[in-house]
């Protein structure tokens, strides 16, 4: 049967899943994403994500590659698959995408931002879900010259999880742009890298707030890209305050759009 590649990009509240990856006994985002277009293709298809979000981790730029029957065009597919899907997940574009094509592989960089709450309303039901509600003071020229320690080539060893990455990994990723944004009742710190390791963002914010309250040297976000092991970072950041924005492929993979 003819076949064409596509790409899905997809919005997702991480709450009310085990993370991105499948699991036999958890409800995860590619099960539910698998299982909807085996239910339209009557048949078992693999969904590639571009990231393995962890659990309550949001995504607002998920992307995902499939192998579809040809009839089905971006647009009939972006319909077909948002009438099926659970309240938490939907599909913001399709695209069709060249046969080499790989959500994981083919990604130049991935963007990432954390939302931190400063005021007292970052406690309300309408906010929690989506920010880390901060109880103490953040100085904000701390947090810039931690995100500028950033951009570049680093080894980012010291902000990963042990054992995640394959022992001859050398933990190594380009930082494109990392910057912290003022918006109405708090912080937004935004990345984007070629790569990131498992939990990075979010120790990272984890230190550079522990900095930007006083509780660490200013120069410790700098001092731990040289570290060896993660023994002296600051504690991960919760997961609901981070969001997947987007990834980033090369235009040529590209052919279609809906």
């Amino acid at each position: 049967m003819p076949e064409r590649t596509v790409q899905l990009v997809l919005h997702y509240d991480g709450g009310g899943f085990a993370g991105w990856q499948r699991q036999p006994d958890a409800r995860t985002v590619q099960g539910v994403v698998e299982e909807t277009l085996g239910r339209l293709f009557a048949g078992p298809t693999r969904a590639v994500g571009a990231g393995r979000t962890d659990a309550g981790v949001h995504a607002r730029g998920q992307a995902v590659g499939a192998v579809v029957p040809e009839k089905w065009t971006p647009e009939k597919l972006r319909r077909a698959v948002n009438a099926l899907l659970p309240e938490d997940i939907w599909v913001a574009a399709t695209y069709e995408m060249r046969p080499e094509f790989h959500a994981r592989y083919s990604a130049l960089s991935r963007r990432y931002s954390y939302r931190v709450g400063t005021d007292d309303a970052a406690h309300s039901p309408f906010r929690a879900p989506w920010e880390w509600a901060v109880r103490h003071g953040l100085d904000r020229a701390l947090l810039d010259r931690s995100a500028s320690a950033l951009p570049g080539d680093h080894c980012f060893r010291a902000y990963a999880v042990r054992g995640t990455a394959p022992s001859d990994d050398p933990h190594r990723c380009t930082v494109i742009a990392a910057r912290w944004d003022d918006r109405a009742g708090g912080l937004t710190f935004e990345i984007e890298a070629n790569r990131f390791l498992h939990h990075m963002v979010r120790f990272l914010v984890g230190t550079m707030v522990e900095v930007a309250a006083g509780k660490r040297d200013p120069c410790t976000v700098m001092r731990l890209l040289d570290a060896p092991d993660n023994s002296e970072v600051s504690p991960p950041a919760p997961a609901h305050g981070l969001v997947l924005e987007a990834v980033r492929y090369p235009p040529e993979l590209y052919l279609s759009a809906a």
